[in-house]
């Protein structure tokens, strides 16, 4: 990014926000903070960060439900989600609303700083193309939309992500453990047939036969690729 990133912490534990605060701002990044859910959604709307580190247990209200509140607005800036709890479930429910990656706490500020920059890396890379565009489909990836014959698809979350890093490089094919990692992070631990899932569920709304796609297709043995050429 051209200039330095800012990264908002909502996180109502003060001595942890001051130590994490510190730490980002060493690294040359801008940092806000916020002790509540609710101002944090301020904050979000006042200042539109370029990363959110949002903790879940919160004392207004949790960080699963304000992370679905900011996806469904269409604010799809990075999220790193923390928390007390180490269950699986948590956090695959937080990721299936929409975060972007998930830490535990105790953890290590150097650790936390370390995905924050990789998590910017992901989201604003040189390679970043704002609008991708073929014959038919348009990506305007700043918005968050995808259009299909000028008609907006419905896209959630890693449907859009996906159809995204697939149609920034048409033609290349991408196995699941690729895309596995783009999309849902290196530290992933669920199954690599997410992907197969989220596939299944883009051609539904993309191709007109889905049995037959014309742009999300299957390349056996190996992954899938978009087929599509840039204008």
């Amino acid at each position: 990014m051209s200039s330095a990133a800012s990264v908002l912490i909502i996180e109502d534990d003060a001595s942890l926000c001051e130590t994490v605060q510190l730490y980002i701002e060493r690294e040359g990044l801008r940092c806000l903070t916020a002790a509540s859910g609710e101002t944090g959604i301020v904050q979000i709307q006042r200042f539109r960060p370029d990363l959110v580190v949002l903790d879940i247990m919160l004392p207004d209200r949790d960080g699963f439900q304000i992370c679905q509140e900011l996806r469904s607005t269409q604010c799809f800036m990075p999220i790193l989600m923390l928390t007390a709890r180490a269950e699986e479930d948590d956090r695959v429910r937080g990721l299936a609303m929409g975060a972007d990656d998930y830490l535990t706490k105790p953890f290590s500020a150097k650790e936390l700083v370390a995905r924050i920059h990789a998590l910017l890396r992901r989201a604003y890379s040189q390679g970043y193309r704002a609008v991708l565009s073929t014959q038919d489909v348009v990506i305007d990836r700043e918005q968050r939309y995808a259009y299909l014959n000028g008609t907006q698809l419905d896209l959630r979350g890693r449907e859009f992500d996906l159809l995204a890093q697939l149609a920034n490089y048409p033609g290349r094919v991408y196995t699941r453990e690729q895309l596995l990692e783009r999309i849902w992070g290196y530290d992933f631990e669920g199954d690599a047939r997410i992907v197969d899932v989220y596939i299944r569920k883009l051609r539904e709304k993309l191709e007109i036969d889905p049995a037959h796609p014309s742009y999300i297709q299957t390349v056996w043995g190996i992954g899938y690729r978009f087929q599509g050429g840039d204008r």
